[in-house]
């Protein structure tokens, strides 16, 4: 990377052309998961390392031919290259998770060997407890604790603490890099008198430069959206913020994108229980600069959208049947990341909601021909990216929850 030509990042849409993103394979912090302790590392189930890292093979070889690739590591390494940013971040970690005597220890680490600890942990196996320092198996779902609006990237503010250090080490990568030329900005912190509430990116979704959208419920609260609210005013000119109201449970309604995602400038992915069902809130906010806010009562997403001048043609999660339409989400069938309008990448398990992509004009390509080069997806006008994800959607995430997209094209609407 030329250093004299950093990255400024810039996304004002979700289907805009993809011109960089950070990405993460799920290494050995997810090893660490056990049945006993997967609940507070907030997984259902655990994960197989080597068949999750076979999985993401293809997901990340893709994504290398259509786009620019940076990896979340890659970016710490650089920043512990500076002694003072090293050792800062080290103590501040250590001192948020209550274990100050191990931050000289991790401080001897030359900057790999201490990256790697941040991430996967630190074993010392002669211990009852086998981690003195715990892992951050989460890390590979990118989108959940950063996320890129207009040229700013936010910080979120986790609904747990478990994920605390992700937000630490993006907030230091952001401060500090080489590569990356950004202001972080983590909403609680500067909107919320008095820090309660929490933001995830996964319920933020761009919809045009004019409009976010923002899922509430396990993850993102009440008080998060006010923050969100909150920076938008900041922004000036006319905004809007849809909300969407997410049932509480089961938990593969954590995030707004596991209900609902952009794939072209006409067309959507939606589960159609959640988002077509007016028993689930939608909201509109309307703001301009601190002026005025209007706020108005929608009968669906969808519908919302559609008054600000977005059509979209809904395509349903499962084919919309009512069996395979919640088997089908409970391992993200909606969680779809475009790359270009029209053009995306998801799961090859959920079949049903792969033929309905089909039946709407997405031509269905393997992965594995994308990332060999067997097969570009620059030669179809529509397409969906179809990857192996028979272990990695049994971490609750998809396609949009492993990237973290730093810069899109404008999208001519």
């Amino acid at each position: 990377m030329d250093y004299f030509r950093r990255v400024k990042p810039c996304v004002e849409s979700e289907i805009g052309k993809l011109d960089y993103v950070i990405l993460h394979a799920p290494g050995k912090e997810i090893e660490h998961m056990t049945p006993e302790n997967a609940h507070k590392f907030l997984f259902s189930d655990i994960l197989n390392y080597r068949e999750a890292m076979e999985n993401y093979k293809d997901f990340e070889g893709s994504l290398r031919k259509i786009t620019n690739v940076l990896t979340f590591k890659d970016l710490l390494i650089d920043i512990l290259k500076d002694q003072e940013v090293r050792e800062s971040l080290v103590k501040s970690i250590c001192e948020r998770e209550n274990l100050p005597y191990i931050a000289e220890l991790l401080c001897s680490f030359d900057v790999e060997k201490l990256a790697t600890a941040l991430i996967e942990g630190y074993d010392n196996s002669s211990l009852k407890e086998r981690y003195i320092f715990h892992p951050i198996p989460n890390l590979f779902f990118m989108r959940d604790a950063a996320f890129t609006m207009y040229n700013n990237v936010i910080i979120s503010k986790m609904a747990t603490d478990v994920r605390d250090r992700e937000t630490m080490l993006w907030t230091a990568i952001f401060k500090h890099s080489r590569i990356i030329d950004v202001e972080g900005i983590n909403p609680i912190n500067r909107y919320s008198m008095n820090g309660i509430g929490s933001v995830e990116g996964g319920d933020v979704e761009i919809a045009r430069h004019d409009i976010i959208l923002s899922g509430c419920g396990s993850r993102t609260s009440k008080e998060g959206v006010n923050a969100l609210l909150e920076h938008l005013r900041s922004l000036g000119g006319v905004r809007h913020l849809i909300t969407q109201q997410l049932p509480f449970e089961p938990e593969s309604f954590i995030h707004l994108d596991m209900v609902f995602t952009f794939l072209d400038r006409d067309r959507c992915m939606a589960y159609k229980p959640v988002i077509m069902n007016d028993n689930f809130k939608t909201t509109h906010y309307e703001v301009n600069g601190y002026e005025y806010t209007r706020i108005t009562e929608e009968n669906n997403l969808v519908e919302a959208l559609g008054k600000l001048g977005m059509n979209l043609e809904p395509i349903f999660c499962g084919g919309g049947d009512d069996y395979f339409g919640p088997r089908e989400q409970w391992h993200s069938g909606a969680n779809f990341f475009a790359f270009a309008p029209g053009k995306v990448l998801g799961y090859a398990r959920n079949y049903n909601t792969i033929e309905a992509l089909n039946q709407n004009g997405f031509e269905v390509l393997k992965a594995a021909d994308v990332a060999s080069g067997k097969v570009s997806v620059d030669d179809y006008k529509r397409c969906v990216v179809a990857f192996e994800g028979n272990e990695l959607s049994r971490g609750g995430g998809g396609a949009r929850c492993m990237t973290m997209p730093l810069k899109r094209q404008p999208v001519e609407w």
